[in-house]
């Protein structure tokens, strides 16, 4: 881990905080190795639909489902091959930023298209896919007559060569049981102990998510006694995750006003040895 640690200091402008802007823009700045870890659910492409799946087919339920408006700034409705090439140039630079012992926790979703599986492949297809943990969740009320109602999502275990799992972790299993998140404002938000559970198996340090959305990766990884790094598109999401950092942070330090910002180095010392110690997280401008 010493070698990795020299090269954060040299790069902990990026540790911490919420960016906001496009993701492959911002991607494309971060040095080689700034990262140990991804653990990120980007935008499913579920507006752009041939099933009966996102079209309210049973009575009107999904037509008051906030993803029905989409993302904010984005549709969530892109032309197949195009969703497709964004996200694989996505896997390329996540690969890129990450040290030589990382990986990649990328969570989405299969779905049936024109009455076919639609498991991704062409998304993950070439790259080093260990392994496929299925995120157990309770089922929602998009019932169709053509299959099962779906009950579960998919985590890809996108890992370099180097990447090992902490002593003792892969005990948990290759099923994860958890509840979908409730009461979030992001429409497609995932659970805190699904992100805890991905970065508590692991011994990286910085954790990246490169669709930060409401912060749910940037909170797990605090939690965790782990730095981040958070980017969306959205200014509005930008803020909604800053607000949600800035609320645990105040929560770690035991008291309501935050003292100043510490280091990026400074931030794991303070949380693994004094877990009431200040996680103070810079917003960025």
């Amino acid at each position: 881990m010493s070698s990795f640690y020299k090269i954060n200091q040299q790069t902990h402008a990026w540790y911490n905080r919420i960016h906001h802007g496009d993701c492959l823009m911002l991607l494309g700045q971060m040095p080689d190795a700034t990262a140990d870890l991804v653990v990120t659910s980007p935008p499913y492409n579920l507006l752009n639909s041939s099933g009966n799946g996102m079209k309210n087919g049973n009575g009107g339920k999904w037509s008051r489902a906030a993803l029905m408006q989409g993302y904010d700034t984005h549709s969530d409705a892109m032309p197949h091959h195009a969703y497709v090439e964004w996200q694989r140039e996505c896997l390329r630079e996540m690969l890129r930023v990450l040290s030589p012992e990382g990986a990649i926790f990328y969570n989405h979703k299969w779905r049936v298209q024109k009455g076919l599986l639609q498991d991704r492949t062409d998304i993950v297809d070439g790259f080093p896919v260990r392994q496929i943990i299925i995120w157990q969740r309770s089922g929602g009320f998009n019932h169709n007559p053509g299959y099962f109602l779906p009950t579960y999502e998919v985590v890809y275990l996108i890992a370099k060569p180097g990447f090992r799992l902490a002593p003792k972790a892969g005990g948990v299993g290759d099923v994860w049981r958890i509840r979908q998140d409730r009461g979030n404002p992001h429409p497609a938000s995932f659970p805190v102990e699904l992100a805890r559970r991905a970065i508590g198996a692991t011994s990286a340090q910085v954790v990246l998510d490169p669709f930060i959305g409401s912060g749910t990766t940037a909170v797990a990884a605090l939690l965790e006694g782990r730095q981040f790094i958070g980017m969306d598109v959205s200014e509005d999401y930008c803020r909604l995750a800053q607000q949600r950092v800035d609320a645990v942070a105040r929560e770690l330090a035991g008291t309501p006003s935050l003292a100043e910002t510490p280091s990026a180095i400074e931030v794991k010392t303070m949380l693994e040895p004094a877990p009431q110690a200040a996680a103070v997280v810079n917003p960025d401008s």
